[in-house]
């Protein structure tokens, strides 16, 4: 009687029009995502039949990608929905859909005729030379997706293929919930001055973190040597994790993991990550070691009985001295970054760039999930409207705390010649705004409001026929560009002198504090790389060669010696709470090339004038309108006018970590 009474009440919604999430109509309830995804698997069927009658050829691959879009259509907005929607309901429901989609597109990546279909294009090579770029390169990438679950293999092999891919996403969620896990203590083995700095629980202190800011040095030691203390479970998950990544990577013919994870990347092997991270700590190696000598004679300055430089120190030391050197206190810049500000200062770069701005549109009864979201039309001042992004900016229980951008509907040229455009969701967690006071962001946050920005725009702006490879679905060293790139144009005082107002006398921020805050963050930068140079190459080497030299905390301490230059504390495993092995494994050097390229491209392209329209119009033209539908070099070679060396990426970096002296002659002034 229960589900009637709901399947009745779902109807009648839709019977008077009332909105579903994101404009989905289904999904006005929660009992809506099992109708979405039932339509979804069953349309699923109807093209899977439907590629498989069809005659090798374009049309293949356009018959791919809808089936591909009609399964992405409710698991990326299910995925999002499972983690941000304050109700539980809905969370669950779009877990269970996650499931039953996930469960579709193994079936779908181990059936042997649709892969037959798609084999039969690529194995014609006349059919795949009459065949465009994009085309091809998406057609390829569905094949790289059959191949990694071993459909090319005989059964015995297959179904050893399948039993791998589900141990390591088994595993990879286990790791993953261990990396965050705390470690516990016997109260009375702590000293008794520092025990009221963590929770205690009868006679145990629980660690949950590093506390790294915290200005005793007990404290931050204790805190390292607890939170990382090895668990038995944690090391053998992880152990496992790589092992099995190998075997399946092996099984399906690479030599490594990491092989197999660098394919179509603007690095293509695992030679050139480690030359790159190699060359790139040799050039470091004499500014890191000046800056740990800076950190250690602010630590004896302030502590000179206990001076040895330990690796818990560089964090809160490196910040003293950009507080001392460099009046940055945040309270300062907020009042002049309130988000109407920073939005309006968004809208304008945009509008001056590329021809695009950003309007509010009110969103209808059921369509976001919480009153406080914002909706935002992406308009061209040609081509009209172009998609939309959902901004989740503000705090709120059980909102996860991270900044970061979702694709909730990929854009992609349909079959009756109109364009799906895609929508995005932004989340941030902003303070809210109050009777007497705006919403004010730190530079930090303002810094990161235009980075995931820069993500928005690159989904806005891609303009792919294939939704596979649209927006940010590129390789993970190239996906990033877009948004560091903003950050460049948020530390420009040109930039941020149009939009940086105090809320309440109207004065522009002045340029010196502008030219501050940019230099302090060059303070202690180079050990800052240097420490992303040794996290790169330990990921580097976990998925290298196997079986591994040794254990992975010998790898660590080796690793830690040779690429960063702090010693290794002993009866401690960072490794074990290195969740990005997960999501980016073997690719954790992505977010160095990517600064790389994309400092280069703001030199090259955008320092001399960051208002620049033919360089904003290049910018969208030959990187930003190809999504992953292009060779990422080349699409670097066509903004750049040449194809950069690893020399020219490590170059770039470390040019980026000088202190601009031009700018203090002009404050002095």
């Amino acid at each position: 009687m229960a589900i009637t009474s709901h399947v009745l009440c779902f109807q009648w919604e839709l019977f008077f029009g009332f909105q579903g999430l994101f404009g989905v109509p289904e999904l006005s309830a929660p009992e809506g995502f099992r109708v979405a995804q039932e339509k979804a698997l069953r349309k699923t069927e109807q093209l899977v039949q439907r590629v498989c009658a069809t005659p090798p050829g374009p049309q293949t691959v356009l018959i791919f990608d809808e089936l591909s879009d009609s399964l992405c259509r409710v698991a990326d907005l299910a995925d999002f929905v499972k983690i941000a929607h304050p109700e539980a309901a809905f969370r669950e429901a779009a877990e269970e859909a996650c499931r039953s989609i996930g469960t579709m597109v193994e079936k779908l990546n181990t059936n042997v005729e649709l892969y037959q279909s798609l084999q039969r294009l690529l194995a014609d090579k006349k059919l795949v030379d009459s065949l465009d770029p994009e085309t091809r390169r998406v057609a390829e990438l569905f094949m790289f997706d059959f191949e990694i679950s071993g459909i090319h293999l005989d059964r015995e092999k297959r179904k050893r293929a399948v039993d791998l891919n589900v141990k390591i996403l088994d595993l990879s969620s286990a790791f993953l919930m261990g990396t965050h896990l705390p470690n516990t203590i016997e109260k009375r083995l702590l000293p008794e001055g520092i025990r009221h700095h963590f929770e205690l629980a009868g006679d145990h202190a629980v660690v949950d973190s590093l506390r790294a800011e915290a200005p005793d040095d007990l404290v931050r030691e204790a805190a390292y040597k607890i939170f990382l203390y090895p668990n038995a479970g944690q090391l053998k998950r992880l152990e496992e994790l790589l092992s099995s990544r190998d075997l399946l990577a092996k099984l399906v013919g690479y030599p490594t993991y990491s092989h197999r994870a660098l394919q179509g990347t603007i690095a293509q092997s695992p030679e050139t990550v480690m030359e790159f991270l190699e060359k790139l700590s040799d050039k470091l190696s004499e500014r890191t070691m000046k800056d740990f000598e800076m950190i250690r004679g602010m630590k004896m300055k302030l502590n000179p009985q206990n001076s040895e430089l330990m690796p818990w120190d560089p964090p809160y030391y490196s910040g003293l001295i950009r507080a001392e050197r460099f009046n940055i206190e945040p309270g300062l810049y907020c009042p002049f970054f309130s988000l109407g500000a920073c939005m309006e200062g968004l809208s304008l770069l945009f509008n001056r760039l590329l021809g695009v701005s950003l309007y509010g549109e009110q969103p209808v009864k059921g369509e976001v999930w919480s009153e406080d979201v914002r909706k935002l039309a992406v308009v061209h001042e040609s081509e009209g409207l172009l998609g939309y992004i959902y901004c989740d900016f503000f705090q709120r229980a059980d909102k996860p705390h991270q900044d970061c951008h979702f694709t909730i509907r990929g854009g992609r040229l349909k079959e009756d010649g109109d364009y799906q455009l895609p929508v995005v969701v932004l989340m941030l967690n902003l303070p809210h705004s109050s009777r007497n006071l705006p919403t004010l962001l730190t530079p930090g946050m303002m810094e990161n409001l235009f980075h995931e920005m820069g993500h928005a725009m690159h989904s806005m702006l891609g303009r792919t026929r294939y939704q596979h490879v649209t927006g940010t679905r590129c390789p993970t060293d190239f996906a990033e560009v877009p948004s560091i790139l903003m950050e460049y144009f948020a530390n420009d005082y040109r930039v941020v002198h149009q939009f940086a107002r105090h809320y309440q006398t109207g004065q522009s921020l002045p340029r010196n504090m502008v030219s501050r805050l940019c230099e302090s963050k060059k303070v202690c930068a180079a050990a800052d790389m240097q420490l992303q140079v040794f996290y790169a190459a330990l990921d580097q080497i976990y998925h290298g060669k196997h079986p591994l030299r040794s254990s992975t905390t010998d790898i660590l301490r080796d690793t830690q010696e040779r690429f960063y230059g702090l010693p290794y504390v002993p009866n401690t495993a960072w490794q074990l709470r290195f969740s990005h092995l997960v999501g980016y494994g073997a690719k954790y050097y992505s977010y160095l090339m990517s600064r790389a390229v994309a400092s280069m491209v703001w030199r090259e392209c955008f320092r001399q004038d960051p208002f620049n329209r033919a360089a904003g119009e290049r910018y969208r033209r030959e990187m930003l309108a190809h999504g992953g539908g292009r060779e990422p070099m080349l699409m670097v070679q066509g903004m750049l006018q040449k194809r950069p060396s690893i020399d020219d990426f490590v170059n770039t970096l470390v040019s980026d970590l000088d202190l601009d002296f031009e700018t203090f002659l002009m404050d002095s002034a």
